[in-house]
C-alpha cells in the first residue's frame, strides 16, 4: 500500500539548512534515476524493433540454404560472396527476390535510424543524467563527512562512499555503450553497403555511385554481429548471469588504479550497462537518523497484486494551509491543516476509476484520538468523462489544480489538454472513523459523497497540446509550468481569466 507516514523528530532548529540541503540533492538524484531508467526503457524498444526486422528479412537465408541442401552457414556463404567465388543459388535467390534492394535498403534505413536516434538518447538525457548524478553524489559524499552536522540527520558516509561509486561506474558504462553503439551501427552500414553492391551487381545494374565499404570490416560483421547482439546484451537485464568478455591487460589496470583512488570493485567492466543500472538503483541507500521515528501512518490506497512495484508516477501532493479546526470535540482554533491529494490508481478500486482522493487533518489526527474525537477528513473527485489526471499540485487557499489530458485524440491534431483549479473549502469532506489500533480508513464510506467535477463549474484553463507529468505549481508567484509536446514548456498565470492573457512557450 502507498502510506502517508508523519515523522517527528527532535532535531535542533539550526539543522533546517542541513536538511533542505540533502533534500535537494536527493530529489534530484530521484529524479535523474527515472530519466535513466526511462531512457534506458526507449532505447530497449528502439534497437530491439530494429533487430526483429534485420531478422526477420535475413533468417530466410537459413531456410535456403536448408532447402538446396547445403549444410553451410549464411556467414559461411555470404564469405564466399565477398572472397569473389561464383554466387550459391540460395544466396543468389535471397538477394534478389527474397531481400531485394528496396527491402535491403528499407532494413539499413531502420538499423540507421535506431542507431541514431539511441545516440541521442545517450547525448541528450543518459549520458548528462548521469553525469548530474555523479555530481550530486559529489555533493553528498562532501556534506557527509562533515559529520557532526550531516550524520544526525541520516547521511552515513560509508553508504554515500559506495554511491558515488556506483554512480562513477555507471558513467563509464555509458561511455563503453555509445563505443559498442558507434562501433555496431558503423559494422551494420558498411554490410548494408556491400549487400547492396552485390544486389546491383546480380541485376547486372550500374553500381559506381554507391558508398563504398570495407571488406575487412564485412568479415569482423559476419563474425561478431550477425548472428549476436552486443546492444541487446549491454541494455536488457537478464536474471542469467552475463559476463563481458575484459581483456587480462585492461582487468590488471583496473585492478592497479584501485591503489590510487581507483573503483574497489575491480569487475565492474565485465557487467552490462543494464546490470550496472539495476545494481545502483537497487542498492539499500536508504539510511535513517535516530533522532527520526514514526508516531503514526496512514494506508492511501493498495498497490494491485498483479503490479510488480508501485508505480513511481502517480501524483500526490502534500501541503499546509491556515484554516479553523476542532482542538477539542466543539472548540476550534485557526491553524496550519495538512492537506494530501493523491491520484488513486484505477486497478485499486474497481468503483472509483479515474479519481483523486483528498485527505486533510491527518497531523493532527495523532493527537486527537488520543483525546477522544477525531479530525481526519477525506473526499473523493471523479475526474471528468473524458479526460485522464495527469498531475497535480495543492494550490495556495486550499486550491487543487489539477492536469488532465483528453483521453481520445483524433489523427489530425496531437490532443488537448486542460488545467483545472478546485476549491478545495468548498468540498464535501466527511469525517472518518479511526480505531487507535487499526491505521486504515474504507474508501467505501466516501462513496455517498463523491464530488463529480465538470468542466463548466470549475475554472479550466484550456492547453492546445497533450502535456506530461510533472505539474510545477509556485503559489508565491501565483503561475504554473507544464511540459507539453514537442519540448515545450507552458506557463500559466493562475490569477488571471484565459481571456485575459496570452501563454509565454
Amino acid at each position: 500500500q502507498y502510506q502517508l507516514i508523519p515523522f517527528f523528530s527532535n532535531f535542533r532548529p539550526t539543522r533546517k539548512n542541513e536538511l533542505h540541503q540533502v533534500a535537494l540533492q536527493a530529489s534530484s538524484i530521484e529524479d535523474l534515476i527515472e530519466v535513466i531508467r526511462t531512457s534506458q526503457s526507449i532505447m530497449c524498444k528502439q534497437w530491439s524493433d530494429a533487430m526483429h526486422a534485420f531478422h526477420e528479412k535475413f533468417d530466410s537465408l537459413s531456410t535456403l540454404i536448408i532447402d538446396h541442401g547445403m549444410d553451410t552457414t549464411p556467414q559461411e556463404e555470404f564469405l564466399i560472396l565477398l572472397g569473389g567465388a561464383r554466387t550459391s543459388p540460395p544466396v543468389h535467390q535471397f538477394l534478389v527476390n527474397s531481400l531485394g534492394e528496396a527491402g535491403l535498403k528499407r532494413v539499413a534505413k531502420l538499423v540507421s535510424a535506431a542507431g541514431k536516434e539511441i545516440q541521442l538518447i545517450v547525448l541528450d538525457h543518459l549520458q548528462p543524467a548521469a553525469e548530474m548524478i555523479g555530481f550530486r553524489m559529489g555533493e553528498l559524499r562532501g556534506l557527509s563527512k562533515w559529520r557532526s552536522r550531516f550524520q544526525g540527520i541520516g547521511l552515513d558516509e560509508k553508504l554515500i562512499d559506495n554511491a558515488t561509486e556506483k554512480s562513477g561506474m555507471l558513467l563509464i558504462q555509458v561511455e563503453r555503450f555509445m563505443k559498442v553503439l558507434s562501433s555496431a551501427v558503423q559494422q551494420f552500414s558498411n554490410f548494408f553497403n556491400w549487400l547492396l553492391k552485390s544486389v546491383k551487381l546480380l541485376m547486372s545494374e550500374p553500381s559506381d555511385q554507391l558508398l563504398p565499404f570495407s571488406s575487412e570490416l564485412v568479415v569482423v560483421f559476419l563474425k561478431f554481429l550477425y548472428d549476436q547482439d552486443p546492444i541487446r546484451e549491454l541494455l536488457e537485464f537478464s536474471e542469467a548471469d552475463q559476463c563481458i568478455a575484459a581483456g587480462m591487460e585492461t582487468m590488471q589496470i583496473v585492478r592497479e588504479l584501485a591503489h590510487f583512488g581507483g573503483f574497489v570493485d575491480c569487475e565492474y567492466l565485465q557487467r552490462t550497462l543494464a546490470k550496472d543500472i539495476k545494481e545502483a538503483f537497487e542498492m539499500p541507500f536508504t539510511t535513517i537518523s535516530k533522532k527520526i521515528y514514526c508516531k503514526n501512518l496512514l494506508p492511501l490506497f493498495p498497490i494491485a497484486s498483479s503490479a510488480k512495484s508501485p508505480s513511481p508516477i502517480d501524483p500526490a501532493s502534500i501541503s499546509y494551509y491556515k484554516e479553523a479546526s476542532l482542538v477539542g470535540p466543539t472548540i476550534q482554533m485557526c491553524q496550519q491543516i495538512d492537506y494530501v491529494a493523491f491520484r488513486i490508481p484505477d486497478d485499486s478500486f474497481s468503483n472509483f476509476a479515474n479519481s483523486i482522493g483528498i485527505v486533510r487533518g491527518f497531523m493532527h489526527q495523532v493527537d486527537s484520538l488520543k483525546k477522544g474525537y477525531t479530525t481526519l477528513e477525506a473526499v473523493l473527485l471523479c475526474v471528468p468523462d473524458g479526460y485522464h489526471c495527469v498531475d497535480l499540485s495543492l494550490y495556495k487557499e486550499s486550491q487543487i489544480v489539477l492536469l488532465l489530458n483528453e483521453t481520445s485524440t483524433t489523427s489530425e491534431s496531437s490532443g488537448n489538454a486542460c488545467m483545472m483549479i478546485v476549491q478545495g473549502n468548498d468540498l464535501p469532506f466527511v469525517s472518518l472513523a479511526r480505531s487507535t489500533s487499526l491505521s486504515c480508513w474504507k474508501l467505501h464510506e466516501l462513496k455517498d459523497s463523491v464530488v463529480y467535477l465538470q468542466m463548466e463549474n470549475e475554472k479550466v484553463r484550456g492547453i492546445p497540446h497533450t502535456v506530461v507529468a510533472p505539474l510545477a505549481v509556485s503559489a508565491s508567484r501565483g503561475v504554473a509550468c507544464v511540459l507539453a509536446a514537442r519540448k515545450r514548456a507552458l506557463v500559466y498565470i493562475l490569477e488571471e481569466d484565459e481571456d485575459e492573457i496570452s501563454d509565454a512557450e
